[in-house]
């Protein structure tokens, strides 16, 4: 590769031209001349004339290769012969020779050494860039980036220069981490401990970025990381004690009964600490399932909450820094993801230090065979930010490197990589054989030394640090760890403390009483006329987008009809809650407008970028309201958001699917953490999902929210399920999510057709006064003239409701269920006895038989008989022919209201259906019996 091909042909008159252009105006001259003359330093030879050699455009062809590809050719690989890459940076590739070793050249400068031989300069190269430390930065674009990265490396050649205090201190902490694997693998023989043995330097590497960042004004940091080498960080980055981690060992039961727990390798962890310099740092450990790198969005979620209202806006006060393995970061989508989010304004955080375990293997598999690649860190090129590989048994370069990655990150705001290269001492767990699957590289490991052994050998060839002060240290932090073993063996139960217990003080865990009832969440009739003004001011002068202008005055006009449709009850919780201090963050794809276009919370101008959002100008002492499109992402997208939400009760947090069942690429974070999280974690959450949910004929893609699948998900008051039907409902349920003293997350499948529905609307009053209702009553119907009374949830509701207009069949009575989990007993026992006479009871939906709320209501109604009337069973969520929809839902409706037209019944029949007996033009018809679902 020759960066400088473009001189070889070049006379000096055309140079000297050229740089002459260069000095009246850079741009005058293309990019690569632009870097060249910026690079090389003329002093002493103001121009570049024919007195110049041309060995000195070699040697800077020579040096430029270095920093673009001396990363190929380091020591940085422990226990592996690196692969072979062509062309070396040999001198005969560069039309150099060994004659030339001794020629003094100008070249020199250009790495900050002066005029050199060609010998120093290889040897300032070779120091830098191809011992311990390689590095990926030449293909950034930023001029400033790129400049600053190569004189920090050049002038320091990448080489530590620690006191000896500060190399105690690493030996202190590589001590530890050695000594406390070692303690655990005697003490307890086949456990699983996924242990860090070969990356043990990590634990050094992250006591050097907190030491670093909190001399540079930093005062908290987040940490996601994976299982491997997590009970090492606990114990001795974040002080978790040992005595509790060896009690988690025992498998003693938690002191609270109702907490199922989790294995101990997934518990997360919040401590402070002192460090040297006598400042206080806050230290967090994000809990974590094996779901590997889905931590990474949660944890940038939490940061960003942190930095919104902790430290108002300042990204300098608190870094993300996230774990990953080598097998993983290479392999999981959600890394290329929350890399996407990285200098979005939705998601900034300042940048993140990533750091890699990299174990040269996966569970089982070979690097070779886990990706395509030559780098696990590949993919975090896409972010132009720099990656530093480094030998993991040379702690003392691991520390340079992490501490020039925090000085690169506090300066430029931007991710940066440290790709640790080491080893997997035992298998995926300590239980597994790795030699089935890797005998020859496990032939290496065994005999390979920790790198405390190489450290301390290090230091004692130095002359500062003898065998037997190393000797002391073992015994000492030996002993440490028997007593806390010791103290352990009295303890009755485990402790299993959560993150964050400050920040979430005054807030309490649920009880299932607090799901009887819905506590008062009205407005003031005088407070929402003033919003709904203030939503639908457009301030004058400002040429709006003519449509955007209609709508807001039709917007303004509901004052006077007293109708609200769904998009004014949805904007006026938000800035209710906004202007009651409460602070409110939206997002998801296309959210701004709404992917049915009803939302508008942005109004953009006819002819340029300037934009305007009603909810930020509400008061002077409002809440911050924010909304954000997001990148087209589900699982890091709402992984970020649950972080968030993670981080503090106090805001509103949504996140908004563009259609329900675009929420399955999220699933991960829907199942490990939002609905198991309080459980095994004991940490509450209050991130509500919307889900547009609803059969339009639009196909099996953009119909179904997966209502089964939250539905299956729910246990022991774990989520709150809605699908409302009236906007005050809606309006209600979102400011009750933030008016109680606990939290949980809550899952609503939102209307599509019904944001424009002229019966789907709600009067200013009911917005006033009341709360949630979990189940609305039918006021249209007699009791005692009621022969069915038929449960339904959401849109269905009213094509129910318009059929039995039309049929003047007011014998039915129509129940919503609004709240769908917890499931409203109280509520709906009320009603079965109202309905007491009642013939039939009918649960009534769109979706098929084995989806949708029936298998759930199903288990719920222990009261009477219920039928259901439902679509045929489907393992496609709904049909893709319009026409087909079209029948289907008339016949559901059809036999919702008892009418049954099967072959084997006559008209007056009024027993409802089964699925089996559905019958449609060209499909065969069946003669089942009806189906009857009676829960004792």
């Amino acid at each position: 590769m020759n960066h400088f091909a473009y001189l070889s042909h070049i006379d000096a008159a055309a140079l000297d031209d050229l740089f002459n252009r260069y000095k009246q105006d850079p741009e005058s001259v293309e990019t690569d001349w632009q870097r060249f003359f910026e690079g090389f330093e003329f002093s002493g030879n103001p121009r570049p004339d024919g007195e110049m050699k041309p060995i000195e455009f070699k040697v800077i062809d020579l040096i430029n290769d270095y920093r673009t590809r001396g990363h190929l050719f380091t020591k940085t690989n422990p226990v592996r012969t690196r692969r072979q890459y062509s062309p070396t940076l040999a001198l005969e590739n560069y039309g150099l020779s060994e004659a030339d070793l001794n020629t003094v050249l100008k070249a020199g400068r250009e790495i900050g050494i002066g005029d050199s031989t060609l010998q120093q300069i290889l040897d300032h190269l070779q120091q830098t860039y191809c011992e311990s430390i390689g590095v990926e930065y030449a293909y950034i674009r930023n001029v400033e980036i790129f400049d600053w990265l190569k004189s920090k490396m050049e002038q320091s050649k990448n080489t530590p220069q620690f006191d000896p205090e500060k190399k105690l201190q690493i030996l202190n902490k590589l001590s530890q981490a050695v000594f406390f694997e070692q303690f655990l693998h005697k003490k307890f023989v086949g456990q699983k401990r996924f242990s860090l043995e070969g990356c043990e330097s990590l634990i050094p590497a992250i006591d050097a970025l907190i030491e670093k960042g909190s001399a540079l004004s930093v005062e908290e940091f987040v940490i996601g990381m994976p299982h491997r080498g997590r009970l090492n960080v606990l114990a001795n980055i974040l002080g978790k004690p040992a005595q509790t981690i060896f009690n988690e060992f025992e498998g003693k039961e938690p002191e609270d009964e109702s907490l199922l727990g989790d294995v101990k390798y997934h518990l997360g962890f919040s401590s402070e600490k002192t460090t040297s310099g006598g400042k206080n740092v806050k230290l967090s450990l994000a809990p974590n399932p094996s779901h590997l790198e889905a931590v990474l969005p949660v944890v940038e979620g939490f940061v960003r909450n942190k930095i919104d209202f902790d430290y108002q806006g300042n990204a300098s006060k608190i870094v993300p820094i996230l774990l990953h393995g080598d097998a993983s970061i290479a392999g999981q989508g959600v890394v290329y993801e929350t890399l996407q989010m990285s200098e979005l304004e939705a998601y900034k955080t300042g940048g993140s230090i990533h750091l890699v375990v990299n174990n040269q293997v996966g569970f089982t598999t070979n690097y070779l065979e886990g990706r395509s690649s030559v780098y696990c860190t590949d993919v975090a090129k896409t972010i132009q930010c720099p990656i530093f590989h480094v030998n993991a048994d040379d702690v003392e370069a691991v520390v340079f490197a992490v501490e020039l990655a925090m000085e690169f990150r506090e300066r430029f705001h931007k991710d940066v990589f440290i790709d640790l290269l080491g080893y997997r001492r035992y298998g995926h767990n300590e239980g597994d054989e790795p030699r089935f699957t890797q005998p020859v590289l496990y032939h290496i490991i065994e005999k390979h030394p920790d790198p405390r052994t190489l450290y301390v050998k290090k230091l004692s060839e130095r002359g500062e640090f003898s065998s037997e002060q190393a000797k002391q240290q073992e015994i000492e932090i030996l002993h440490g760890l028997e007593e806390n073993l010791a103290h352990s063996k009295s303890d009755e139960k485990a402790r299993i403390a959560t993150i964050l217990q400050k920040n979430w003080s005054g807030m309490r865990y649920a009880v299932p009483e607090d799901f009887d009832a819905s506590p008062a969440t009205g407005v003031p009739k005088k407070q929402l006329v003033d919003l709904v003004k203030k939503i639908t001011f457009l301030p004058e002068n400002k040429p709006f987008f003519k449509k955007l202008v209609k709508l807001t005055e039709e917007r303004r006009n509901m004052l006077d009809t007293n109708s609200f449709d769904w998009a004014m009850g949805e904007l006026l919780a938000y800035a209710s809650l906004a202007t009651e201090n409460i602070p409110v963050r939206l997002s998801g794809q296309d959210t701004l407008r709404g992917t049915f276009s009803h939302r508008h919370a942005l109004l953009t101008m006819e002819d340029s970028e300037e934009r305007y959002i009603p909810l930020q100008h509400l008061s002077d002492k409002q809440a911050p309201v924010q909304i954000y499109n997001s990148l087209l992402s589900e699982y890091a997208a709402l992984g970020f958001e649950y972080g968030y939400s993670l981080a503090s009760p106090h805001p509103l947090t949504l996140w908004e699917a563009q259609f329900g069942d675009f929420s399955n690429g999220a699933q991960i974070i829907i199942d490990q953490y939002l609905s198991s999280a309080e459980e095994k974690w004991k940490v509450m959450n209050s991130l509500v999902l919307l889900l547009p949910h609803g059969y339009e004929g639009q196909g099996p893609e953009h119909s179904s929210g997966r209502m089964e699948r939250y539905l299956q998900l729910c246990a022991d008051y774990n989520l709150q399920i809605a699908n409302c039907t009236t906007p005050a409902n809606f309006f209600h349920l979102l400011r009750r999510q933030v008016k109680r003293d606990f939290r949980k997350p809550l899952v609503v499948f939102t209307p599509k057709s019904l944001l424009r529905h002229p019966l789907c609307v709600s009067p200013l009053e009911d917005f006033e006064k009341g709360n949630f209702q979990e189940v609305i009553d039918d006021p249209s119907v007699a009791p005692e003239a009621v022969k069915r009374v038929v449960f339904c949830s959401g849109k269905i509701y009213y094509e129910l409701l318009a059929e039995r207009q039309k049929r003047n069949r007011f014998d039915t009575a129509l129940i919503r269920i609004e709240q769908l989990f917890p499931f409203p007993l109280k509520q709906v026992k009320k009603l079965l006895e109202k309905y007491a006479q009642a013939e039939r009871f009918v649960w009534s939906q769109e979706e098929p038989a084995n989806q949708g709320a029936w298998s759930f209501i199903a288990r719920h109604f222990k009261q009477v008989d219920i039928l259901l009337v439902a679509r045929p069973e489907s393992g496609s969520p709904a049909e893709g022919n319009s026409k087909f929809h079209a029948q289907r839902q008339a016949k559901i409706i059809d036999k919702t209201f008892g009418d049954c037209t099967c072959e084997h019944r006559n008209q007056s029949c009024k027993m409802v259906c089964s699925p089996d007996e559905w019958s449609f033009a060209g499909e065969p018809k069946n003669a089942a019996h009806p189906i009857q679902t009676k829960i004792k």
